[in-house]
């Protein structure tokens, strides 16, 4: 694949998917119990936000430059996240499994596959002589299948493909719906960008026809669909999500779409894609 998240490191889409993430980590730690993140397409880990790619696409400016540069900046609902952003300087951005580690205590594990040579190589410099996390060059489906439940029986599997093939709709509902069968007690949290009515569509429906139980989708858009195969949003379908997850995901929404809507358009949905077994 020649997808490279450096051209889109910090844009509007990572900053509402890693705000989520951080409220739904937060949620495993009210416990005591140990738990672990697992990232299936995991990536560098920290991206250069001076780095020739990102200054190419400058999807940043439109993103977490204006979050940080905006009066919401200072909302408690977005407090941790920003607080992670900010720890790593004005010049880099914090990647999913960056953000899962920094949030663990010394219990928890975070495990983070990443199949692209170079990105593996990064990732690995990134978390060096971290006892804590294990980062493997393998493919994220292979992943899945291998190495679920965790040893820890708690945690969150985040599912952030790069959406470059055809079949990516269709393979995530095949993983879902086989390691929920292994690991049915785990969060599932799976990315996905929002384009077109019908893709998005046929996630939701390919889930819900899963017969997975307790789906919910966290779908935010930064201006309504258009004509053209534009990236005019993004969602989070969460598996098993938190009981506190809908009412937070929604606060940090709002605040979002005020920061990073175009031209005031900004909006959100929380989808119930298939409800709780009874």
């Amino acid at each position: 694949m020649n997808y490279r998240h450096a051209f889109h490191a910090g844009n509007f889409a990572d900053v509402v998917k890693h705000a989520l993430l951080v409220a739904i980590v937060d949620y495993l730690k009210r416990k005591d119990k140990k738990f672990r993140v697992i990232d299936t397409h995991a990536g560098r880990g920290r991206y250069d936000l001076s780095s020739e790619e990102a200054q190419r696409t400058g999807e940043h400016l439109d993103g977490i430059s204006r979050l940080l540069d905006s009066p919401a900046a200072s909302a408690p609902e977005l407090r941790t996240y920003l607080d992670l952003v900010r720890a790593e300087g004005a010049l880099a951005y914090p990647g999913s499994p960056l953000i899962a580690r920094r949030l663990l205590r010394r219990q928890d594990r975070l495990s983070a596959y990443e199949l692209q040579p170079h990105e593996a190589a990064a990732l690995a410099e990134v978390f060096a002589g971290d006892v804590q996390t294990k980062v493997i060059a393998l493919d994220a489906w292979l992943a899945l299948g291998a190495h679920l439940p965790p040893k820890e029986k708690r945690g969150l599997v985040l599912i952030d493909p790069p959406f470059e093939k055809q079949s990516e709709i269709d393979d995530i509902v095949t993983a879902v719906t086989q390691a929920h069968k292994r690991w049915p007690g785990g969060i599932y949290a799976i990315w996905y960008p929002i384009k077109r009515r019908a893709e998005r569509a046929r996630l939701h429906a390919g889930l819900k026809a899963s017969g997975i139980p307790d789906i919910l989708a966290a779908d935010f858009f930064r201006e309504p669909f258009t004509a053209t195969e534009t990236l005019v949003g993004s969602g989070l379908v969460v598996i098993n999500p938190p009981y506190t997850f809908a009412e937070e995901a929604a606060r940090v929404m709002a605040i979002l779409k005020q920061v990073l809507g175009k031209d005031g358009q900004g909006s959100f949905e929380m989808v119930a894609i298939s409800a709780e077994r009874s």
